[in-house]
């Protein structure tokens, strides 16, 4: 409740919060998705005194976020697959660093709006998974696939 109401006091509309881990799909206009982000970032820093990477994504680069996961897939637990959403191409191309901690069956890709990695031992025991979460994951949020899919789905009912 206090998330929508900041969102809501920023001028976004047609606010619906997913969860309550500051999941959150809006309209807002005038303003680029960065700057956004760091509006938002201060008011949640300001208001409720947490510092969090935000990072605004439009309903179509959702939608590619969507498209281009390559590894989904009926046998995949969606719970075990991590989204990591960045600010900037930059900071998502510096993802790469994680491959090297990636192991068998595990599977790293990195699209053109986030990096997705597989942890099919679960996310507890990917030594890559513990890297995205920690210090090379500071400028990045993750969320795993069904959430990711969630937001998708409410991104496109408030689009209607």
């Amino acid at each position: 409740a206090d998330f929508r109401a900041l969102l809501l006091g920023l001028g976004c509309t047609e606010v619906a919060t997913l969860l309550n881990s500051g999941n959150a799909v809006f309209s807002a206009a005038g303003t680029s998705a960065t700057k956004h982000a760091a509006n938002i970032a201060a008011a949640i820093a300001a208001q409720l005194g947490v510092e969090v990477p935000v990072i605004v994504k439009s309903a179509r680069e959702l939608a590619t976020v969507i498209g281009e996961n390559i590894i989904a897939g009926p046998a995949i637990d969606p719970s075990r697959l991590l989204v990591a959403f960045t600010p900037n191409a930059e900071v998502l191309a510096g993802l790469a660093a994680l491959a090297p901690l990636v192991e068998p069956p595990e599977r790293f890709v990195i699209g053109h709006q986030a990096a997705y990695l597989y942890c099919a031992a679960g996310i507890l025991e990917s030594k890559a998974a513990e890297a995205l979460l920690g210090r090379l994951g500071k400028a990045v949020t993750t969320r795993n696939w069904a959430t990711t899919q969630k937001l998708h789905a409410l991104a496109g009912a408030n689009a209607g």
